[in-house]
């Protein structure tokens, strides 16, 4: 989807982007400011539910079992970095509605390096080649552990926060050496791995809080709209870069948590072996 389109006239954004203009005739704005990533979590941009309802939460907001294996970096806890986010996910679950997402718990909070394997996703090309489809994800996880058990690690990088979302943050390299050091890691596991996702050279990284349930109604975008920013300025204000954990491997059962293995500092370290 597009983005950044500020404020927009209705006649500017049908010409920019005509599938806006039955939302935005929707809003008693005259001068409506919506981004259209923001735009995608609109009930009227959407015919369908939610991809993960049902698979990954409920419609209660309970997480379900949906096992797998990834390498993340966890935000470091009981830092300034750590304490602004918390106070953004905070102010997010204060929105009216709040209650049309599932949050996850806060201990689990990290930004994906690589991605691993998932249950419901045993497909090309997101699933090694030369191990069957249906093996069982403890197995995969074992597999994997064994080839990062050498993995050398690569240099340390940094990252900051681009822009707040109703599910969480988005995030990039904070400088041109942070940007390429990230695409090497992600090159680097994707060789142990066995694998390169589509959106491998173009992989948004991100802070999840939360997936929503119910869409957005039409009229309250202009709220979230502002919120968000705010909620963006006050991260840019009091942690420009996020301080993060190594990148680690780690399994889980949801989305809830997130077990470190293997942790990837200086150097190579087994945190405990996998099930």
């Amino acid at each position: 989807m597009e983005r950044g389109l500020g404020w927009c006239h209705p006649d500017v954004v049908k010409f920019c982007h005509p599938g806006l203009i039955p939302i935005l005739e929707r809003l008693d704005y005259p001068m409506v400011s919506i981004d259209t990533s923001l735009i995608g979590f609109a009930r009227s941009a959407n015919n369908a539910p939610p991809r993960h309802l049902g698979t990954r939460y409920s419609a209660d907001g309970r997480f379900l079992k949906e096992p797998g294996n990834t390498v993340v970096s966890h935000v470091t806890a009981g830092t300034p970095s750590h304490a602004a986010i918390l106070a953004v996910r905070d102010r997010l679950m204060s929105m009216p509605e709040a209650g049309q997402f599932a949050f996850t718990h806060a201990s689990s909070l990290h930004m994906t390096i690589f991605q691993g394997i998932i249950e419901y996703r045993r497909r090309q090309p997101y699933w090694p080649t030369d191990m069957a489809r249906d093996t069982p994800i403890d197995v995969m996880t074992s597999h994997f552990r064994d080839k990062l058990r050498n993995f050398a690690p690569l240099s340390p990088f940094r990252a900051r926060i681009t822009e707040v979302t109703p599910l969480g943050l988005t995030l990039e390299g904070d400088s041109v050496d942070d940007r390429r050091c990230l695409r090497e890691w992600r090159d680097a596991f994707s060789g142990v791995f066995g694998y390169r996702h589509p959106d491998h050279d173009d992989y948004v990284f991100h802070i999840t809080f939360a997936y929503i349930i119910g869409w957005l109604a039409d009229a309250v975008l202009p709220r979230w709209q502002e919120v968000l920013a705010e909620q963006l300025a006050y991260l840019k204000e009091r942690s420009p870069v996020v301080d993060l954990d190594p990148p680690a491997f780690c399994s889980f059962e949801d989305m809830n948590h997130f077990e470190e293995l293997i942790v990837f500092g200086r150097s190579t370290k087994t945190v405990r072996n996998a099930p």
